[in-house]
């Protein structure tokens, strides 16, 4: 399956309908006096929509994305209007501040983080435009943050949630490439130690509210840090010769949309197209690559549909399918 410019007009019209939509929101604030009473768009000026903080990141970096490859498509007008009025240096500041709180130090770690890095990778992107230039600042930051925190990660964080260490550390490192090569080299010592001796998965998942497939995120981020020779004996050896992958890898069931916990299992869906797919790059033989695209796309048409629907989904489901329709970022 390939992104097509109908479906990127789908996404661009979710997108539109959440990124400034301030309520409802589920905000993700320490407070440590009655002074820090306040909207959530007093703090998050720039991402005070979409249900939540991360979600309103991803769902700015999907609008950004299909700007850029459809250009000329009707939506584009409107989402450079809004990111014109939204990316402004005051509103970003205020954001920087908010992020520098001492009570901040794990806001959004480790999703959020590798999402608002990943929205940076994509602004600048987009040449004649101010939105990459102004979210550098706080790109970063995080950037910074991910050093600190790697330092004193012992060990990975393996649920199928916001907390999944892998996941963002794929977005980080794409990021980091070119612009950060620190943190390039400490991801990738970081994933050799937490990774690079697994072997024979055999894991509970798919658990009753990922959206990210344990197993398959760590493979990415391996298959990343990795070249080619050795990452697919790794791989054979973590969840191809044991049977996991052809046994247990298929797309699950969504039994309530309107749960935003069960709902997270469309995103599973999704994610798990997506891993498939930039994973099938990384190896060398056809008939290999052949069938993760092959269970890539099941997972895909199970959830592209259920991409709009209910809110619980909808202020973040798109982004996950367009990581799987572009899978290489």
């Amino acid at each position: 399956m390939a992104l097509t410019e109908d479906t990127a007009r789908r996404f661009a019209r979710v997108a539109l309908g959440h990124v400034a939509r301030a309520f409802p929101y589920k905000d993700d604030h320490v407070f440590t006096g009655p002074d820090d009473l306040r909207l959530p768009q007093a703090a998050h000026p720039v991402f005070f929509g979409s249900f939540d903080w991360h979600s309103c990141v991803h769902g700015w970096w999907t609008l950004l994305t299909v700007r850029r490859l459809y250009p000329d498509m009707p939506e584009a007008t409107a989402i450079e209007a809004l990111a014109d009025t939204t990316f402004t240096a005051e509103k970003l500041a205020a954001e920087l501040a908010y992020l520098d709180r001492p009570a901040s130090r794990g806001f959004e770690r480790p999703y959020g983080w590798g999402w608002l890095i990943y929205l940076h990778h994509e602004a600048a992107r987009h040449e004649g435009h101010h939105w990459g230039a102004r979210l550098e600042p706080l790109a970063r930051a995080i950037a910074a943050r991910f050093r600190d925190y790697l330092a004193i990660l012992t060990y990975p964080i393996t649920v199928g949630t916001h907390f999944n260490t892998a996941f963002a550390l794929v977005l980080a490192r794409r990021w980091a490439t070119g612009r950060d090569p620190e943190l390039v080299m400490l991801i990738d010592d970081w994933a050799e130690r937490a990774f690079g001796h697994r072997r024979d998965y055999a894991g509970w998942e798919p658990g009753g509210d990922e959206f990210l497939s344990p197993v398959l995120t760590a493979a990415l981020l391996m298959a990343e840090v990795r070249p080619h020779l050795a990452f697919a004996p790794w791989f054979d050896a973590l969840v191809v010769t044991n049977g996991w992958l052809a046994r247990e890898c298929r797309p699950v069931t969504v039994s309530d949309r309107s749960d935003g916990k069960i709902a997270h299992l469309d995103g599973l869906n999704l994610s798990r197209a997506w891993c498939l797919t930039a994973i099938a790059a990384r190896l060398g033989g056809e008939a290999e690559r052949a069938a993760l695209h092959q269970l890539a796309d099941q997972h895909l048409a199970a959830a592209l549909p259920h991409v709009e629907g209910d809110y619980m989904g909808e202020h973040w489901l798109a982004s996950f399918a367009l990581l799987a329709l572009l899978p290489g970022g």
